[in-house]
């Protein structure tokens, strides 16, 4: 099975000025869960969440068939492990970063209903 693109996060130290700045510019609807974390909802696309984080970037969430599995082999390829698969009530997902220390999410995939 081929890895799907799932979710993104676009982390930076001033959340609301992001989530201002996705939704003014491409009109992406936004939804507060919170303090320091906004779900986006680009059309067509996976939805994402913009997160307030010391630091700026971009993760990527992809969806996995064996999560156990493909985070073994995170550093043979090169990447590290930046959190071990976790439960965190919605999804069980790892953090890694590929050998540019690119960080992606890693997350368990569930059937769905009638798969």
């Amino acid at each position: 099975m081929t890895a799907r693109l799932a979710h993104f996060e676009i982390l930076g130290p001033d959340d609301r000025s992001l989530v201002a700045f996705y939704h003014d510019l491409l009109g992406w609807p936004t939804d507060s869960q919170g303090p320091g974390y906004t779900l986006v909802h680009p059309e067509g696309g996976p939805g994402g969440a913009i997160v307030e984080s010391p630091d700026s970037r971009v993760t990527l969430g992809v969806t996995v068939a064996d999560l156990d599995a493909t985070v073994a082999r995170v550093r043979d390829l090169g990447g590290q492990i930046l959190m071990p698969p976790t439960d965190n009530g919605w999804v069980t997902r790892a953090l890694v970063t590929d050998p540019g220390g690119n960080a992606l999410s890693l997350i368990q995939d569930r059937p769905s209903p009638g798969r």
